[in-house]
């Protein structure tokens, strides 16, 4: 069985305007398929806390959703219905805002960096989305093109 690294980058979002939706979606789904790559956690702590805690999703709930292989618009459209849930554009706007604004520490900086063959000397944007794009890119190229 084949292992894939999420190829969604965090700065994506679906119809509902929330950053990181999409790539929670589909590792999620690799994980429940027992298809995600060793080196990604389904549901992590970093971005997809942040957007589960905004948007007032219990993470048991989205997991049990995951397991009947919705499409990422069934994903969205079971998130409108859940109790509580918090859609409203200053929520959305307020996420997207800390999605983008995340700056990883220096040593992961630097690992990505390091990992990719960059210098680590501020030519390469520190964004943790642009960072996470690199380490993604960088996993699929070793474990599917060379």
């Amino acid at each position: 069985m084949s292992k894939y690294v999420p190829m969604i980058s965090s700065g994506l979002a679906g119809p509902l305007g929330v950053l990181h939706l999409p790539r929670l979606w589909q590792k999620a789904s690799l994980e429940a398929q027992g298809k995600l790559h060793a080196d990604y956690p389904g549901i992590g702590k970093g971005y997809d806390s942040m957007v589960l805690a905004a948007l007032h999703l219990d993470e048991a709930a989205v997991r049990a959703f995951i397991q009947t292989k919705p499409s990422y618009p069934q994903f969205e459209a079971w998130i409108k219905q859940q109790p509580g849930v918090k859609l409203d554009k200053a929520t959305i706007y307020k996420n997207n805002a800390a999605i983008l604004g995340y700056i990883h520490a220096d040593a992961t900086r630097h690992a990505i960096l390091e990992a990719n063959g960059l210098p680590d000397d501020g030519s390469v944007s520190p964004a943790a989305v642009d960072l996470n794009n690199l380490d993604d890119w960088g996993t699929f190229h070793k474990e599917v093109l060379s």
